[in-house]
């Protein structure tokens, strides 16, 4: 049993610290608070390779083991969340096209994929279909060599870079259960029909953008049907999104390290009384725990992901990573701005910060309550075990 990383990761984890510290940090603040997207630091992740986590090395990307997967996204997190969602939808598209795509849709996607040439994102959620994927109203049916698209998704991080953009919709709409006329549809960019809208304004996660996109008779070549075979789009997508958690457990980690990192600095530096307000009891209870739950989440994010890495099923180690780091987040945030008391509520302080991007982790890529739904089931169904 061996909780340590490995040279590699090690050296990998140390490359993407001296990346944060040079180059997100300095500008987190204030491009956060005006918006300014992050073009620099978007062309720093491309020249290290970052947009290729996910793709085989046949096909110019890193190939990262799980474990390395998720150390940057919590580096990154570490440094401004919002970065991390613009490699997090990439890599979940790039693991799909790799895992299920046709040979021809992984030649031609994959190599400028990994590169960061193009960029993709994931269209899965729709106004009135969140957790019920099954619900989804996107339709697209078979006309001659076409698939003629028409729908509307929302909540589409990426989605004014995405090329192509993998469009979770139903092309078989009276099927039942509906899972088995699901598809997924790659879309390029600039296909007639298809339009990005508005931006949603958000509480937190800036610095990407989460877009409503239209579809209406968009027309895209059957060739673009991801996997070239009809019906297989539920299985595809929850495939990934075990992917996913492990990326959004690894964001809230990184979040987590933070405002722990923010609120122990503070406790040494501010004085109260005439001494540190580290040394009084009840600030040192609130370091002490909010240790605790990093540690701990770090310890469930790792085990999730080397479990992945040794070829197992994740569904429930990924759930648990998710739903514990996430409210890890949360606690450590909320605690953290308590230590640095008034000036924690300051947009002065990278705290206030941390608290607006928290409790997305609790609700991106299905809500905590949907994860304790899927531990349990796992558990019942004997599919895992615990101890």
């Amino acid at each position: 049993m061996d909780f340590e990383l490995n040279d590699e990761q090690r050296m990998f984890r140390d490359v993407l610290r001296d990346f944060v510290d040079r180059e997100i940090r300095p500008v987190a603040q204030e491009w956060e608070a005006s918006g300014r997207y992050p073009a620099e630091i978007v062309e720093t992740m491309r020249e290290l390779g970052l947009f290729g986590l996910t793709v085989p090395e046949e096909y110019g990307g890193l190939g990262a083991d799980m474990v390395s997967f998720a150390l940057t996204f919590e580096e990154i997190a570490k440094g401004w969340m919002g970065i991390a969602g613009i490699l997090g939808s990439h890599s979940l598209s790039c693991w799909l096209i790799a895992k299920h795509g046709t040979e021809e849709q992984k030649a031609r996607y994959l190599p400028d994929l990994a590169s960061g040439v193009r960029r993709t994102g994931i269209a899965l959620t729709e106004p009135d279909a969140g957790t019920d994927l099954q619900g989804i109203a996107t339709v697209a049916h078979r006309d001659g060599d076409c698939y003629v698209l028409n729908g509307r998704k929302t909540w589409i991080t990426n989605a004014r870079h995405a090329d192509p953009l993998p469009v979770l919709c139903k092309t078989d709409p009276s099927a039942s259960p509906a899972h088995r006329g699901m598809s997924v549809i790659l879309v390029e960019a600039g296909t007639p029909g298809f339009t990005v809208e508005r931006d949603l304004p958000k509480l937190g996660y800036k610095g990407t953008e989460s877009c409503e996109v239209l579809l209406e008779d968009v027309r895209v070549p059957a060739a673009q049907l991801l996997g070239g075979v009809e019906g297989r789009g539920m299985q595809q997508v929850l495939s990934g999104l075990e992917t996913g958690r492990i990326n959004v457990a690894a964001r809230a980690l990184g979040i987590a390290q933070a405002a722990y990192d923010e609120a122990l600095k503070y406790a040494g530096q501010r004085q109260a009384f005439g001494r540190p307000i580290g040394d009084f009891q009840a600030v040192q209870l609130k370091i002490a725990e909010m240790a605790a739950q990093v540690q701990a989440a770090r310890l469930l994010v790792y085990w999730a992901a080397s479990r992945s890495d040794g070829g197992h099923r994740v569904d429930m180690e990924a759930g648990m990573a998710k739903a514990f780091a996430s409210e890890a987040a949360v606690f450590c945030a909320l605690n953290s701005m308590q230590v640095h008391g008034g000036y924690g509520y300051s947009k002065e302080f990278v705290v206030e910060r941390l608290y607006r991007d928290a409790p997305l982790m609790m609700i991106g890529e299905g809500t905590n309550d949907i994860q304790r739904v899927v531990i349990a089931r796992a558990l019942l169904a004997g599919n895992a075990a615990i101890g």
